[in-house]
């Protein structure tokens, strides 16, 4: 999985896999887009106007947690 944001146009995408050459996109509304597979697998989940969706309560930080051991880790979205 890979986490992506372009401060340049305000957009985060959280990727899962690479792209295949069937991948449709699916806009669910104005700020949400699913890249999408025939077979229902989602390849990435597009963000757009990022800091509205992501919050900013976290001083532009990705906080990834893994809920089984409690292991946190704090990344800068610089």
């Amino acid at each position: 999985m890979k986490f992506t944001y372009d401060p340049r146009y305000n957009i985060a995408y959280i990727r899962f896999q690479e792209k295949g050459a069937e991948v449709e996109a699916i806009r669910l509304s104005d700020e949400l887009v699913v890249d999408i597979a025939p077979d229902g697998t989602i390849y990435g989940i597009e963000l757009l106007n990022a800091n509205e969706q992501m919050g900013r309560e976290d001083a532009g930080e990705l906080i990834v947690v893994n809920e089984a051991t409690g292991k946190r880790a704090e990344l800068p979205l610089v």
